[in-house]
């Protein structure tokens, strides 16, 4: 037997022990492995045999893998690392046939394919499936025809129908009225969204088991998705279903929206760790984040426990290493998005090496559509914002372009430009960018005028005449605390006595209970409610200020005003932000006063406002045109020069001297040493102790652990925690995230990983999305990756192209980058560069 023989047997014996396949019996649990029939062995056997179990005359034997009952459940051929899995798939076949099994696994130890002999071709997995899970999975039995011959009518979802009838305007129900807003718990398809649903069953008759749906924001598309996943477990075609989604607080709205339409018929759960056991699921929500943290997918599931999967939001939630997750489980796979195709159209595909940032939205989208089977750029089903716009079903936004001098010359070509005298007496100059705007240059005086002019341009509420209800984008945490405290300040002028304070919130990661005040806004209750009229139930709060937490999925149909306070250079964030406000309401729904319904003259949301400061329609449009364009007044007492100290290179503001007051040196000597080593132990008694970190913790709200840790523990007297000081005590080869540290001390990892368990960790995610050809080169193909991601001069010599400088590396030779294929030489850095993070591997 050659080497690369018995090192792939080793490796697949090593996998099936992993996935929880037994070799030998095991207490009261029989052994599930047996070799081809005709051989036996013994425990005693092993060393002698040198775990190849290699069977002279034939190469390589089967694996028969057994269920609860000892019978044939599936069917492993194992070939050498030189070889093509997939070279054994006929002769797999024959053989499982013959057993009675349904399933195949082809692996050299490096590759692996699961094959499901009655849905179609074999899959590329990155780990073994476990018993329970293929037994599960096996329970399913595909019909993709009855899948396709399922009748799909608007009244699909529709927990207790109404009678269809036919009106004068030709609409038979609810559901096609244009402009049709849902007051109860009826749910009827729209007619896009039932053609949605038929062309995904079309895709099926055609053999696709991917699909894509592109439409536009508030245009139902969690709903959509609750009627494919019915007919998908109606049709008995799937025994359990994954949605993910990529924040926190769209966990909630997606199992609500579930349970609203299909809690009589199928149970939906949110997984966390030990709470809610998803077994006992039909449906099971969760953020691809914490799937792909930690690699919770690949050790706490197997391939097989999924047989759908969809990704809400899907341009986000399948990006870099997110992919692996999606790509992970068997079975087909559904995507979300609401990001047109088209929206690079002014990138300049002949520069395709450029770091512009809309090239890296463009490698994103191509990515989209490959990973759902959509190769030429045409999802399963489209629903643009102009389809739903021309159907009645969404509004355009009435665009407001408002600029100062200050933000025009920020926009223009030269930037503001700064005139000042340095130390030595010479005259110079500094320009800044819209991309600095409160970043490196600050004026008060613009965001108070940016603040006026959206107050006294803002759409106001039909029934309560306030301010419409507004979500303001701000630059950053400080900025979005900057304009509440603004909005607050001229709200008290404006309605004295009204708000106190409440007229204007930030709601940002910063800020404790975030995540509920977005749910509050949504439900009318953000800090109390019908505060002008006591029977009209609309959020005292009036304006959420935040930086990025309420763009993505965030549901809230009465929002009147859209404030871009910042310039946006992503594509999909400004058509996201620009959705939130497409959707239409009637504003009667939480006036509780009948009396008060009829004397409303335009109750229907018709139109909303999109604020726009910093010319982003200008930027993502050619040919834009605006609905109405306000100039502002030039702000008054300041000119450009002489504004206060500017340092070259530094930020710009007018805050007064400042001084460095004292410089402290410390040299970390040998009771520094010993103190490490009980510093961690401290750190994790703190912590635990913490009862405000261990509830967000047990929520999963993450960043606002973090930012607690950096804001209320870390370089605090007595011990001034730091998170260099944790990471030495730590000891291990790399650099720890502040999130690795806090999940070990809540218990939620056994340990930290060491570098080379990452980095085989990102290589399988790196295999499973490229299938090397030769397999045999993929040992060749993990060296230069690992070389690659750890070592700065490999890296350097690589994207430098000065090749001939390997010869005198230790670490990866030119021998070593020979045997790379030729496209995988720059395959893999520009994979590398997308999407593995280097500094978690720095030491």
């Amino acid at each position: 037997m050659s080497d690369k023989e018995a090192t792939a047997r080793i490796k697949i014996n090593k996998l099936l022990e992993a996935a929880g396949w037994r070799f030998f019996q095991e207490g009261n649990e029989p052994a599930n492995i047996r070799l081809e029939p005709g051989i036996t062995i013994k425990s005693s056997e092993l060393d002698a045999l040198g775990a190849n179990f290699e069977k002279s005359k034939k190469g390589f034997v089967d694996f028969l893998l057994l269920d609860v009952k000892g019978f044939p459940l599936l069917v492993l051929e194992a070939k050498a690392e030189d070889k093509n899995p997939l070279v054994g798939k006929e002769q797999a076949r024959k053989y499982a046939k013959s057993q009675n099994c349904r399933f195949v696994l082809l692996s050299n130890g490096n590759l692996h394919y699961f094959w499901d002999l009655e849905r179609g071709n074999p899959y590329v997995i990155t780990s073994f499936p476990t018993p329970d899970s293929v037994i599960g999975y096996q329970k399913v039995t595909p019909n993709p025809q009855r899948l396709i011959e399922e009748q799909v009518g608007v009244d699909y979802i529709v927990r207790t129908q109404r009678p269809n009838y036919q009106s004068e305007a030709g609409w038979r129900n609810e559901a096609e009225r244009p402009g049709y807003i849902q007051t109860n718990k009826l749910r009827f398809l729209r007619p896009y969204q039932l053609k949605a649903i038929h062309s995904l069953q079309a895709a099926v008759g055609d053999g696709k088991d991917r699909f894509l749906f592109e439409m536009a924001t508030g245009t139902g598309k969690t709903l959509t998705a609750a009627a494919v996943i019915k007919l998908f477990l109606r049709s008995g075609n799937v025994r359990r279903v994954l949605f993910l989604v990529d924040r926190l607080e769209l966990e909630d709205q997606a199992k609500k929206a579930f349970a609203a339409v299909l809690s009589a018929d199928f149970q939906s759960v949110i997984y966390k760790e030990k709470r809610d056991d998803w077994r006992h699921a039909e449906i099971v929500v969760t953020t691809v984040q914490s799937l792909l943290f930690n690699n919770k997918y690949q050790k706490l599931f197997s391939p097989t426990d999924f047989d759908l999967v969809i990704s809400d939001e899907a341009h986000r939630s399948i990006g870099g290493n997110a992919r692996a997750v999606f790509d992970y489980f068997i079975g087909y796979k559904l995507g979300l998005t609401a990001t047109p195709r088209d929206y690079l159209r002014r990138f300049d595909s002949a520069n395709p090496n450029t770091r512009d940032p809309r090239e890296a939205e463009r490698r994103l989208l191509l990515d989209t559509y490959r990973t759902f089977g959509c190769e030429n750029s045409q999802p399963t089903f489209r629903y643009s914002l102009l389809d739903g716009v021309k159907d009645g079903f969404l509004i355009n936004p009435t665009v407001v372009d408002a600029r100062t001098e200050v933000t025009t010359s920020l926009l223009s070509e030269k930037g503001f430009v700064v005139l000042f005298t340095d130390d030595t007496g010479e005259d110079q100059q500094q320009a800044f960018k819209q991309r600095e705007f409160e970043k490196r240059f600050f004026a008060a005086t613009t965001n108070q005028l940016l603040c006026k002019t959206f107050l006294e341009n803002a759409l106001r509420d039909p029934v309560s005449g306030e301010i419409g209800k507004a979500i303001i984008f701000a630059v950053s945490q400080n900025h979005a605390s900057k304009l509440a405290q603004i909005l607050n300040q001229m709200a008290n002028r404006m309605f004295p006595g009204k708000y106190r304070s409440d007229f204007a919130v930030q709601v940002t990661s910063q800020i404790p209970d975030a995540q509920q005040f977005t749910i509050n806004f949504a439900n009318n209750n953000l800090l109390g409610s019908g505060n002008f009229i006591s029977t009209y139930k609309t959020s005292k709060a009036r304006i959420c200020v935040t930086v990025g937490m309420m763009t993505t999925g965030y549901d809230c149909t009465d929002i009147l005003n859209l404030g871009l306070f910042r310039p946006i250079f992503s594509p999909t964030d400004f058509i996201q932000i620009k959705g939130r406000g497409t959707r239409k309401h009637d504003f009667r729904e939480v006036l509780f006063d009948d009396s008060l319904k009829e004397g409303v003259p335009q109750p229907f949301k018709t139109a909303f406002k999109l604020f726009d400061f910093f010319a982003n329609c200008e930027y993502f449009e050619e040919e834009f045109n605006y609905d109405e364009v306000l100039k502002l007044p030039q702000p008054k007492g300041k000119g450009k020069g002489g504004e206060g100290p500017v340092e070259v290179g530094g930020t710009y503001e007018h805050q007064g001297d400042d001084f460095v007051l004292m410089v402290k040196e410390e040299t970390i000597g040998l009771e520094g040493m010993k103190i490490d080593r009980m510093f961690f132990e401290r750190f994790e008694d703190v912590i635990r102790a913490d009862d405000t970190v261990a509830s967000a913790v047990e929520a999963g709200q993450w960043d606002r652990v973090i930012d607690y840790v950096n804001r209320e523990v870390f370089d605090k007297p007595e011990e001034y925690y730091t998170l260099d000081k944790l990471r030495k005590a730590a000891a291990v080869d790399r650099r720890l995230t502040l999130r690795e540290i806090l999940e070990k001390v809540f218990g939620l990892i056994p340990r930290f990983k060491s570098k080379d368990e990452l980095l085989e960790e990102e290589f399988s995610k790196f295999v499973a999305d490229r299938v090397p050809e030769p397999p045999s080169s993929i040992p060749a193909i993990k060296t230069y990756f690992k070389a690659y991601v750890t070592s700065n001069r490999v890296r350097d010599i690589i994207d430098s192209r000065q090749y001939t400088d390997l010869a005198t590396n230790p670490f990866f030779s030119t021998h070593d980058f020979r045997a790379v294929p030729q496209e995988y030489r720059t395959l893999v850095p520009e994979y590398i560069k997308d999407y593995v993070s280097l500094n978690q591997f720095a030491a």
